[in-house]
């Protein structure tokens, strides 16, 4: 544990060595997500932005960006230290791999954060949007990446096995942007389509988090309501499930000797 530990606060100073020594492509990446969303919301608007209606959006675009970095990263590290050829040497480590890369994926937390802070702050400053902050919204945030975790390790396992991962992990990057309520609520899409999007890792968090963040309910009320029962349920099966995944294809890839193959 005390491995761990260390490596999550090592990677933390790496993340924000690299934000500083690469803040040209910070930049853009952050203007290219503003972008991205205010195209997105010009289309749902008709060609109008009503800051009013855009504070819901804005709240599950940031959740959306969260998920995409947590899949991104678990494939990519992965990816990373096989083409380098230290996959090998990281399982040789007497912490397990599994651990050393959830610390990886709190660390890209930090780095995740001061993206979505800088983006959010300026959308809510240029175009208006009221975002109510309140307290409530941060443990049913905490809940909701403890399910994002297990779904990176599904990916993650992926890339053991097949090593390129980056088209499953775009695919559910996109299926996530919006299938999970992130721009549109999940109860307005048709009822097949909607009983799908409630099993993705992320629709759930996002829904308590407006209940709590922008209707104003406390976390008594979304308790009581049973929704937030639900996503507690729901991440904990995400992170159970995960684990599980990604120990079974840490198994096959030594089986099949696929470790150090690229």
């Amino acid at each position: 544990m005390y491995i761990a530990t260390l490596t999550t606060i090592n990677e933390m100073h790496k993340g924000i060595l690299l934000i500083w020594s690469y803040k040209f492509d910070l930049l853009i990446q952050l203007l290219t997500l503003a972008f991205i969303f205010i195209g997105i919301s010009y289309f749902m608007g008709g060609g109008e932005l009503q800051p009013e209606q855009l504070s819901a959006t804005l709240l599950g675009y940031m959740v959306w960006f969260y998920a995409s970095s947590a899949v991104s990263n678990m494939s990519w590290d992965l990816r990373e230290e096989t083409q380098v050829g230290t996959l090998e040497q990281m399982y040789m480590s007497p912490v397990r791999p599994a651990l050393l890369l959830l610390g990886r994926t709190v660390a890209n937390l930090l780095t995740t954060t001061i993206m979505v802070v800088v983006m959010g702050g300026v959308l809510v400053l240029a175009l208006g949007i009221p975002l109510p902050l309140r307290w409530e919204g941060l443990p049913v945030f905490v809940i909701t990446l403890v399910g994002l975790f297990g779904f990176g390790f599904i990916i993650g396992g992926a890339t053991l096995i097949f090593k390129h991962s980056e088209s499953l992990a775009n695919l559910f990057q996109n299926a996530l942007l919006f299938l999970n309520g992130a721009l549109l609520p999940v109860d307005q899409l048709p009822d097949w389509l909607e009983a799908f999007a409630l099993t993705m890792p992320t629709t759930q968090g996002i829904i308590v988090l407006r209940d709590v963040m922008i209707e104003g309910q406390s976390l008594g009320a979304v308790w009581a309501d049973g929704s937030l029962i639900w996503l507690i349920t729901h991440s904990l099966v995400y992170f159970i499930v995960g684990w599980a995944v990604f120990a079974y294809c840490e198994r096959i890839a030594k089986q099949r000797a696929l470790l150090g193959q690229y």
